[in-house]
């Protein structure tokens, strides 16, 4: 998939100028400020996601909203509905994380040094909607998610490549020992959407 699965105009305009930043390159953290920059310009628009990307699933949800040819970056729009959680996982990649709905608690963790140590908590936020911030680097990449509102949490995640492709990481939260996995994108549901 290389293309949008919506006709919304700020969308198709944050998906054109974000590939834009990355085509144009530069280090990790010139991307990641980049398009934080212009995260929060789209979360400005009134009605920012068509109401099929705002649907939960069974389990938490990792809808494709446009992956570049080159999968060089993807824009996924994840959905928790209430009580729902990832396990601890990392990303192999950068991303920027931008909460449309409902709130996020993000529990970051200390990378184990071997699989034998329990993960440790480095820190935890809550990002409110309307606010934005950095999932995950070269530096920090290992977190938990889970929706901390009443109402399903949907966000916007920018990576630095097909994050429903790659082969990342779980980790047991006693042990540290991780297990290799792939978070396979899950269908966007068809609510005969007119948007």
């Amino acid at each position: 998939m290389s293309n949008t699965n919506t006709e919304h105009h700020e969308l198709n305009s944050f998906i054109q100028d974000v590939e834009q930043i990355v085509q144009e390159g530069g280090s990790e953290d010139t991307l990641i400020s980049k398009v934080t920059e212009r995260m929060q310009q789209l979360l400005k628009s009134e009605k920012v996601l068509p109401d099929q990307y705002m649907q939960p699933q069974s389990k938490f949800a990792l809808y494709p909203l446009y992956i570049a040819q080159d999968e060089s970056f993807s824009i996924a729009v994840t959905v928790f509905d209430v009580g729902q959680s990832t396990p601890m996982h990392d990303h192999k990649t950068w991303g920027v994380i931008g909460v449309v709905q409902g709130v996020e608690h993000e529990i970051k963790y200390d990378r184990p040094s071997n699989e034998s140590e329990p993960l440790t908590v480095l820190k935890d936020r809550y990002i409110q909607e309307g606010e934005i911030g950095t999932c995950c680097s070269s530096e920090q990449d290992l977190h938990k998610v889970e929706c901390a509102s009443s109402v399903p949490c949907v966000g916007i995640h920018v990576y630095g490549n097909n994050i429903g492709k790659i082969e990342r990481d779980m980790y047991n939260p006693q042990t540290g020992a991780k297990k290799g996995t792939v978070t396979r994108w899950n269908t966007v549901p068809n609510l005969n959407s007119t948007l």
